[in-house]
């Protein structure tokens, strides 16, 4: 499952398109030299520096995580012995490797075929490398700085050897001296070697096969005193504790340059060790839920099967080392053992009368926590470090039949109520929500932008609305006030809402819902208000409410902020969050939300801070953030526009309106330009002519009124703060880069262009394109390839008229109308820049209308299908004509502000 991720100053990032690209600045020599490598060659000269010069060097996560597969990718290949291509690594260990990668920007948008793609393109550089190289694949890559040696490696041979049971194990060192004609490896005993090598004209190749034993010798005991001994060049029969030796320092030895041939099953020796296996059982008492006790026991076994008391004195009777047990080798260690037991069987003995609370046995279960003895020994305290490797959770076959109902999809149908046919994976999606809601768990739907979040979540409401005593709250940012206004009256007609803010009710009303919320709320099945209005409202926090709904929920991902505190505080049996942000990438912020969703499932704030910690270790990152999002995955429902299960319920295009309020400052001169309309209009002596100019010259002013004020004045300054379009625009492109996504934004004025960008590019951290009518028709097609290119640039401005035909744009997702042209037809064009042949994903299209104005108006008429509408923007109509020939009263109701608008 796919954990927004946290802000590094240089990270790898993720673009739509699978294609991996850097961002940031270095703060260490190594990034410096990966950010060179990159410029220098891209993808497959970065993997290379990685696991070449750099393989000992401290990394981030995501850049450790990058060369520690790159370097399984290379030792496979050096170890196939010539520079030939191999087949790229299965699906199944693609799947796997993608789950242990740590969060790092976009990382949503890996998939198989990206990973076999960054593999294959790799695997020719590396073999075109070798083959250019006059010394080949041995001279390439220690031209590199590698410790990848070709055909003459020394390799250490370790087998069973079941004829001596005193010596148990068969070691023999020997060199891969040449490949016969099947293409094999011919290996000879290291003694023969030395013998072959021995003249004085192959002192150099002697030198070469010695130094990774040197080497291996300057890490490892054991190789050095055999080296010294000369005990390396013959063939030897082991005990069991002189192999373990072996076996246990495995990476070393082949960090240094050997290749090791061992026994198959140390290999999956973590799989077949023993150890001790706690089983949760159903709760004693009640149902399985957030509040649920589970049963557990204590058991010793291998393999699932219990082990006897002799078999448990044999283990632990051996320090650390391997033990024949029913027939196999097995690897043990008797004190951690022990403890291990000790310690289980104390807990057990604690919680015997209560039992272990469902979220940390679902810790537990994903592999996160283990018991700890508090100080005084009478409770067992929880901690996020990874499970001991010789301890295994499991449920019992009783509990895992019950979470398997819980989790399997229910019949209710979506409300009968709903005006609105929903897609099957929104009627997934609310009957998860329902479920989830009904169990009492918090649930994070983080679907992508355009699939219908907010029309899942009004199902849930008409749902819950049938059944429930107490209103339902929903808090969102004040930007969509009007935006869940439109959708609620829209689809639930029939549900009784109170908007509870300043800008939707008048100031008696208001004060009435705050003398007494109880009492005012009691009318109605849900009540909607804002992030900021409720945290002024603590007495809010005594009420009761049957769910609470957060959109855009990221907002309180600081725990330390007061609009988290408030939102915690509130009194519900059940949560949901929605966000379009990947919120499995952000780990850093993610407790803050889970912790308002399910107080307890991540521990608390200093257990996950130190678990992030260990995790973002080079030892512990793979597994740590595999089992976060194990832990995580019930929890959160995030679909991807991108998702082929998704491709036949999704139109190609998806429209989205973008209401944007306005600024006071925006709202003034609007207000102060229909007075003097009106007062002009009022002219007996006004020509049509002269009128019609008039009007005209009023309706271009009041739209750049509503792009910003100094579209309007011409002041220069366009400070993003005076207008709800630029503010709006600025959190869509933040969301919007969180994808790694790009995007087009049209506007009809050339002047806009500029100030477009720079806020884009304050956002984006990169330059984009601008293309208007001024731009060459030869620098075109230039900017066109450009952003067409994988990697290119985040986001390109244009103008209607000089970028709304004509041209390919497919790298885009995302197509914004800044300002409408008012004429469906060419923002369709426009639009399908985007949307063309070639486009592989689908395209969502944003068009911005301010609130309470002109723009809100005519986009009425139109999505209403009105004649009017059609007069103004048909092909054929003449729009000024018609304008003009309204009387003052109609225009004046066309361009009129609605003062009861919500302001940004």
């Amino acid at each position: 499952m796919p954990i927004v991720a946290p802000t590094l100053a240089f990270q790898p990032v993720l673009d739509a398109d699978g294609c991996l690209d850097i961002e940031g600045e270095p703060q260490t020599p190594a990034e410096s030299a990966i950010q060179a490598a990159w410029q220098r060659g891209g993808l497959e000269e970065t993997l290379t520096e990685l696991t070449c010069s750099l393989l000992s060097a401290t990394l981030s996560p995501p850049w450790a995580w990058l060369r520690s597969s790159a370097r399984t990718w290379l030792r496979r290949w050096c170890l196939a012995g010539t520079p030939a291509e191999l087949a790229p690594p299965s699906e199944e260990s693609l799947q796997a490797w993608l789950a242990t990668a740590p969060p790092f920007p976009g990382l949503q948008h890996a998939t198989v075929e990206s990973a076999r793609s960054w593999w294959q393109r790799w695997q020719k550089h590396v073999i075109q490398g070798a083959n250019n190289h006059p010394n080949g694949a041995e001279g390439w890559l220690e031209s590199r700085g590698a410790i990848w040696h070709r055909v003459g490696r020394v390799t250490f041979h370790l087998a069973d050897n079941a004829a001596q049971p005193e010596r148990p194990f068969a070691f023999l060192a020997t060199l891969a001296d040449s490949v016969n004609h099947e293409g094999k490896i011919q290996h000879l005993p290291l003694a023969r070697a030395f013998q072959k090598y021995a003249s004085p004209d192959q002192q150099t190749t002697l030198e070469t096969l010695l130094s990774p034993i040197r080497r291996a010798a300057e890490r490892c005991t054991w190789v050095a005193e055999w080296l010294q001994t000369r005990r390396l060049f013959q063939p030897a029969a082991l005990t069991a504790a002189e192999a373990y030796e072996i076996l246990s320092s495995s990476e070393t030895l082949r960090e240094a340059g050997l290749i090791l041939k061992l026994p198959n099953w140390w290999e999956k020796r973590h799989s077949h060790r023993p150890t001790v296996t706690i089983t949760l059982d159903t709760p004693a008492r009640g149902g399985l839920g957030p509040h649920a006790l589970l049963a557990f026991r204590v058991e010793r076994s291998l393999d699932g099967e219990p082990l006897s008391e002799e078999e448990w004195q044999r283990l632990i009777s051996v320090e650390t080392g391997l033990v024949s047990l029913r027939g196999r080798w097995v690897e043990v260690h008797g004190e951690r053992l022990q403890t291990t037991l000790s310690h289980w069987r104390r807990a057990s003995e604690l919680n015997q009368e209560n039992g272990v609370p469902f979220y940390q046995a679902l810790r537990w279960l994903a592999g996160l926590a283990g018991p700890r003895m508090s100080e005084s020994e009478s409770a067992v305290a929880d901690t996020n470090s990874l499970l001991d490797p010789w301890q295994r959770i499991e449920m019992s076959a009783e509990l895992k039949a019950q979470w398997q109902d819980l989790l399997q999809p229910s019949t209710r149908p979506p409300p009968p109520a709903l005006k609105a046919q929903l897609r099957p994976y929104q009627a997934a999606g609310f009957d998860w929500l329902w479920r989830m809601t009904r169990l009492g768990l918090g649930a994070c739907l983080a679907d992508d932008m355009g699939l219908g979040k907010t029309l899942q979540a009004i199902a849930l409401l008409l749902a819950h609305a049938a059944e429930a005593n107490e209103p339902a709250l929903i808090v969102v940012p004040a930007s969509l006030l009007g935006n869940w206004r439109d959708e609620l009256t829209r689809f639930a007609p029939s549900l009784r809402v109170c908007f509870a803010h300043r800008s939707i009710l008048t100031a008696e009303e208001l004060a009435e819902v705050e003398q007494n919320p109880q009492s005012a709320f009691s009318s109605f099945d849900v009540v909607v208000t804002t992030y900021h209005h409720l945290t002024r409202r603590s007495d809010w926090q005594s009420l009761i409410w049957s769910l609470v709904i957060l959109d855009e929920a990221q907002a309180i991902k600081n725990p330390a902020a007061s609009v988290t505190q408030a939102m915690k505080a509130l009194q519900a049996p059940a949560r949901v969050a929605l966000s379009g942000t990947p919120v499995e990438n952000q780990p850093a912020d993610l407790w803050s939300l889970m912790d308002f969703l399910n107080p307890g499932l991540l521990g608390d704030a200093s257990q996950f801070a130190a678990f992030l910690k260990n995790a973002a270790t080079a030892s512990a990152g793979s597994d740590g953030f595999a089992a976060l999002r194990r832990l995580l995955g019930p929890f959160v429902l995030r679909r991807l526009k991108t998702d082929k299960r998704l491709l036949p319920d999704l139109p190609e295009k998806i429209e989205m309106p973008v209401h944007c309020g306005l600024t006071r400052r925006q709202a003034t001169i609007y207000a102060k330009l229909v007075r003097q309309l009106e007062s002009l209009l009022k002219d007996p002596l006004l020509e049509p002519r002269a009128r019609q100019g008039l009007v005209l010259g009023y309706l271009l002013k009041f739209k750049q009124v509503c792009n910003h004020p100094s579209h309007w004045n011409g002041d220069g300054i366009w400070n993003p703060a005076d207008s709800g379009k630029f503010l709006r625009l600025r959190d869509l492109a933040e969301r919007i880069h969180a994808q790694r996504e790009r995007m087009l934004i049209f506007t009809q004025f050339r002047e806009t262009c500029t100030p477009l960008a720079r806020l884009l590019e304050s956002v984006f951290g990169r330059a984009g394109l601008i293309l208007h009518g001024d731009v060459p028709i030869s620098r075109r097609s230039e900017m066109v390839a450009e952003f067409q290119r994988p990697g290119g640039p985040p986001f390109m401005v244009l103008t209607v008229k000089a970028g709304g035909t004509g041209l390919t744009l497919t790298a885009a997702s995302h197509v914004i109308h800044f300002d409408r042209w008012w004429n469906p037809a060419v923002e369709d064009q426009a639009t399908d820049r985007a949307y063309r042949i070639g486009q592989k994903r689908r395209v969502l299209a944003h068009k911005f209308v301010c609130r309470g104005t002109l723009e809100q108006h005519i986009d009425t008429l139109l999505r209403n299908k009105h004649q009017l509408a059609r007069d103004l923007v048909g092909d054929s109509s003449d729009a000024a004509s018609v304008l003009s020939g309204m009387s003052p009263e109609q225009l004046l109701d066309l361009v009129r502000l609605d003062t009861t608008a919500d302001l940004e």
